[in-house]
């Protein structure tokens, strides 16, 4: 994944900052997906099943459940990111699949994958990847995710 810490840009913690909630979260969106999208390539599914899965993965339910099981790891730097972009409002409704909540918290955790890539902490986002995919929590601990 070196090739992925190239291609990330370099704001400053200041600029990220600057740029709001959704924003980070659009970005984060992106991240996210190629993350899912690249952990499926490798197990060497049919593209339909890999298709099926990312779009599982990607939802807003998914998402929320995924920031659930890293809430305890992250730094308050990363936890007030998260807070924003949990915080703040869309100008649509969350989608029919996933409740108001789910789909702030899904954006809470796109903010956060937003504001590390841009601000090139790939070695983090490479941490947390095993936290967001892990089926459950005690899943991780015993496939040691740390």
């Amino acid at each position: 994944m070196s090739a992925f810490s190239e291609l990330s840009p370099r704001l400053s913690p200041e600029e990220a900052q600057m740029l709001s909630p959704l924003q980070l979260a659009y970005v984060g969106d992106s991240v996210h997906a190629l993350l899912v999208r690249t952990g499926l390539v490798q197990k060497n599914l049919l593209v339909r099943d890999m298709h099926r899965a990312a779009n599982e993965a990607v939802s807003a339910v998914s998402q929320a459940r995924e920031l659930q099981r890293i809430l305890p790891l992250l730094s308050e730097a990363e936890a007030a990111i998260v807070r924003r972009g949990r915080n703040a409002h869309p100008h649509h409704s969350a989608p029919k699949s996933a409740s108001v909540g789910e789909y702030a918290g899904a954006t809470g955790l796109e903010a956060l994958l937003g504001y590390l890539y841009l601000t090139g902490q790939t070695d983090r986002l490479l941490f947390l990847i095993p936290y967001l995919h892990a089926e459950d929590e005690s899943s991780c601990l015993k496939n040691n995710c740390k």
